[in-house]
């Protein structure tokens, strides 16, 4: 019986997902589309000390386009999905290549960053399904009343307790971590890896991930000092 041929189109895909190289070029795209979302839903978010007003109109012309709206978040559930795929295939293939531990690592050549990646990302995710809940569903407000169309009443109530900031804090800096290790290797995932370059990457994005999570907790920390009303 003759063997099938199955055309180009249908090998090449295939052959790419299967590959380590495919698969980090897979995390590299997503994990940009991701970075991107970070950095405007920062943007959007630190209208909060412009008052009431200011945050709740950027939260109205949100919603104000649903097919927009549905689309961005039917793009980020993709690229997140496909991310943590990747991450996972990635973390069973360097296990399978190396069933036996190192006697001594050497963490010299590694980042802090780089090897909490596989552990915060979970971590990660656990408080995006959370802050969704919290902030977006309003299944889970601790603060007191959720108000759907009232973003600011919600973040400031819901910040106001304590364990909430703190909790939010902490997986700020987890995606410090995450963004100061991810966006800088993603460029080597796709094959831009150069020594003259590579040290400029890596500082670009220290400071890009310091930025971000000073952004993000400004937010928690301005509420429980009171700075927002």
């Amino acid at each position: 019986m003759a063997t099938p041929v199955l055309a180009a189109h249908e090998i090449r895909p295939a052959r790419f997902w299967a590959s380590t190289n495919g698969k980090k070029a897979v995390m590299a795209i997503t994990g940009a589309i991701l970075l991107l979302f970070v950095i405007g839903h920062m943007l959007g978010n630190l209208q909060i000390f412009e008052g009431p007003e200011k945050l709740n109109d950027y939260g109205h012309f949100l919603h104000s386009v649903p097919e927009i709206l549905w689309a961005v978040r039917g793009v980020l559930t993709i690229s997140v999905v496909l991310h943590i795929w990747a991450s996972v295939e990635l973390v069973v293939r360097k296990t399978k290549a190396r069933p036996v531990g190192y006697a001594q690592r050497d963490n010299v050549a590694s980042s802090y960053a780089s090897r909490t990646m596989y552990w915060s990302g979970p971590i990660l995710l656990a408080f995006v399904i959370y802050h969704l809940l919290h902030l977006t569903a309003g299944a889970i407000h601790p603060g007191g009343e959720f108000v759907p169309a009232d973003v600011y009443h919600n973040v400031v109530t819901g910040f106001q307790v304590w364990y909430v900031s703190a909790w939010y804090v902490f997986s700020m800096v987890l995606l410090g971590f995450h963004i100061r290790h991810g966006a800088w290797s993603m460029f080597q995932s796709v094959g831009i890896n150069h020594p003259r370059h590579t040290p400029i990457l890596k500082k670009a994005a220290l400071v890009l991930a310091v930025v971000l999570v000073a952004g993000y907790i400004s937010i928690p920390i301005s509420i429980m000092l009171g700075i927002v009303k």
